[in-house]
C-alpha cells in the first residue's frame, strides 16, 4: 500500500481514521476501489464500511445507472 502525506491547517480537527474513510469512500464511489480494498483501506470490516457509506451520501450498489438500464432491457 502507498503512503500519503498531507498537510491540513490547524483550524480543521478531524481524526485521521475519518480521513481514511472520507477518501476510501469517495474512491469506492468512483470504482477505483473494491468494498473490500476500500473496507482495508478505512480500516473496518467489509459490512462496517458499507453501512458508514451512507455518512457521505455513497451508494453500497455502485453500478452505472446506464448498465442497470442495459441489464433491464436485456432481459
Amino acid at each position: 500500500m502507498q503512503t500519503l502525506q498531507i498537510q491540513l491547517p490547524d483550524s480543521i480537527n478531524i481524526e485521521t481514521q475519518e480521513i481514511q474513510l472520507l477518501l476510501a469512500s469517495r474512491l469506492y464511489e468512483n470504482g477505483l476501489l473494491s468494498v473490500g480494498q476500500a473496507a482495508q483501506m478505512a480500516g473496518f470490516s467489509k459490512r462496517t464500511f458499507m453501512e458508514l457509506l451512507g455518512r457521505y451520501q455513497v451508494s453500497v450498489l455502485n453500478y452505472p445507472a446506464e448498465d442497470i438500464m442495459q441489464d433491464f432491457e436485456n432481459a
